[in-house]
């Protein structure tokens, strides 16, 4: 049987493997996006194709912020300190909320452009378009893929994945335009394409912000039902009553919990034994990592007339 101290080495190994996996996944998908960006500009120039220098923008932004989320793994793994007693965790948020800010700025500025060149369509090169996009698209999906591998659990990767799968999305949409406008010369096809991509990432774009506001907010995570928790508590034998009960995160990974708890008169061992009971409960129950727990008797409150103002 492992012990302690052998899991936390091997829980220790496999997230810096994650995390070293990560950057090298970002560091290709820059890669990628780079050479994206200077092939659409030139032939999005020489097509006059609006929706392919939409998608070299979306990719130059994509650049920035999958720099930002590589600047922000390696801050993430940055250990704690005395200024900074949670380390650098909050990075995660604060960069997703910067890629977050400028993506919505920048559908919000293709919205208008796309408006106006709806109302003006120019001539555009419909073959130059679906080649350009193809190749784009295929960039686009690579790095994607790469950016998908711990999305689901990193706030601040979700946010990059998320600018990739736009970019993939919009050239998914440029190579069904420029079909369309070879086929039947409809060049107001090109700047619609362009709207209806915008439209449909407006929703992830904000569901991201919102997440990331609660996190800064220090709001309860999502997924935990604050209500449940205090039953969770309050069923546990040998407790009375829970007060000033917080939950919140510094990250996507980083759960924490503090609560003050009246207990019935028990000796120090099974006051261990409950404090690791409330520990065990909340990891399983809620993945809260991070339990920080103040006992007292309702003895030992009367005895040192503590007169103790709650907040919840």
């Amino acid at each position: 049987m492992k012990n302690m101290s052998e899991h936390n080495h091997n829980h220790n190994h496999s997230h810096e493997h994650i995390h070293v996996q990560t950057s090298k996944n970002l560091i290709w998908s820059i890669g990628i996006n780079v050479i994206i960006v200077i092939f659409e500009i030139i032939f999005g120039l020489l097509s006059r194709s609006f929706a392919l220098i939409t998608d070299a923008l979306h990719n130059l932004t994509d650049v920035g912020s999958m720099i930002l989320s590589l600047w922000g793994e390696k801050l993430a793994d940055k250990p704690q300190n005395e200024k900074k007693t949670y380390g650098y965790k909050r990075a995660e948020i604060l960069i997703a909320f910067i890629n977050g800010s400028i993506l919505l700025g920048v559908v919000g500025f293709i919205l208008v452009e796309a408006g106006i060149r709806l109302f003006k369509p120019e001539p555009v090169s419909g073959i130059t378009m679906m080649i350009v996009a193809g190749v784009a698209l295929l960039g686009n999906g690579i790095a994607t893929y790469l950016l998908q591998k711990g999305a689901d659990k990193n706030l601040n990767l979700k946010s990059a994945w998320l600018h990739s799968l736009q970019d993939a999305l919009f050239s998914f949409g440029v190579i069904i335009s420029a079909g369309i406008i070879y086929v039947t010369g409809w060049n107001w096809i090109d700047p619609l394409a362009s709207i209806v991509i915008s439209i449909f990432l407006l929703k992830e774009i904000f569901s991201i912000l919102s997440e990331v506001i609660s996190m800064l907010m220090d709001s309860v995570p999502a997924d935990i039902d604050f209500a449940k928790v205090k039953t969770v508590l309050l069923e546990m034998s040998g407790i009375k009553a829970v007060n000033d009960l917080h939950i919140w995160q510094t990250g996507s990974e980083n759960r924490f919990l503090s609560v003050h708890i009246e207990i019935e008169n028990m000796e120090n061992e099974k006051r261990n034994e409950l404090i690791a009971k409330i520990q065990q409960s909340m990891l399983a129950n809620f993945k809260i990592s991070h339990t920080t727990i103040q006992m007292i008797s309702v003895t030992e409150e009367q005895k040192l007339k503590l007169n103790c103002k709650h907040c919840n």
